[in-house]
């Protein structure tokens, strides 16, 4: 069995080490702060031409819930359709009705949108008022895995969750941990859950190299970018787990 490990990448350089470490896929996304929005254009087309890993852009057009009107559908689409163009292998989407359920009807637009790119489902499932036929409706639109921490801020927390979304989901789609994954819990969660796919944010924050700073403005101004070690060391624990199974 043959384990997958992506990441997530704020910044270039998160994705120039994200490729070098041996991830196999970056999440692409701007805005930490509210979760991860839509990255740029130029950010996407930059991202692309420096890394040959599979790179999905989150599309999120602002941070809040997952509930969205009909202008923000029409941007992500638009947003789809410049991923696809820019060569990205796939994208990660979210839509819920009110009432907790998947919008599928409008995720089918994206899922059209999306052509023959592959299509993540993200942690909006994490929101959905029944997980088990939430399921089953991302199976319906046709996603490849399911990023989630098992209904739970995080993984640790939703582990029994997210064994029973696996065990309910077999070979149909990927159930892929997320939130919270850290070389120190890995294995344990591989253990507990019997997924395969994981997803790491690895980050850690970069103080500001600036000579001069207003002190008058009390801002810290960190970054938040990926580590290198941190994504190494995932690499290496899941690719030893996994060769024996």
């Amino acid at each position: 069995m043959k384990a997958e490990l992506e990441v997530i990448a704020f910044d270039l350089q998160s994705c120039i080490v994200a490729e070098r470490a041996g991830a196999n896929r970056i999440e692409l996304c701007a805005n930490p702060q509210e979760g991860g929005t839509t990255p740029s254009y130029g950010m996407m087309v930059s991202a692309r031409e420096r890394t040959r890993i599979q790179l999905f852009p989150i599309i999120r057009p602002r941070g809040g819930d997952f509930l969205y009107s009909n202008e923000e559908l029409q941007c992500m689409i638009e947003d789809i359709q410049v991923a696809e163009r820019i060569g990205c292998d796939g994208v990660v989407i979210g839509m819920l009705n009110p009432d907790g359920s998947i919008d599928k009807s409008r995720c089918q637009q994206l899922m059209a949108a999306a052509g023959n790119m592959e299509v993540t489902f993200h942690r909006a499932f994490d929101r959905v008022k029944d997980p088990f036929a939430a399921l089953e409706a991302v199976i319906e639109l046709g996603c490849k895995r399911i990023l989630t921490s098992g209904l739970r801020p995080t993984v640790t927390e939703g582990a029994y969750m997210l064994k029973a979304l696996v065990t309910q989901a077999g070979e149909r789609i990927k159930i892929m941990p997320g939130s919270g994954v850290r070389a120190e819990n890995i294995i344990a969660l591989a253990e507990a859950t019997g997924a395969f796919c994981f997803h790491s944010s690895a980050r850690t924050t970069v103080k500001s190299t600036m000579h001069y700073k207003n002190e008058e403005m009390n801002e810290a101004l960190e970054q938040i970018t990926l580590m290198e070690n941190e994504v190494r060391d995932l690499r290496r624990l899941i690719d030893s787990y996994f060769e024996t199974k």
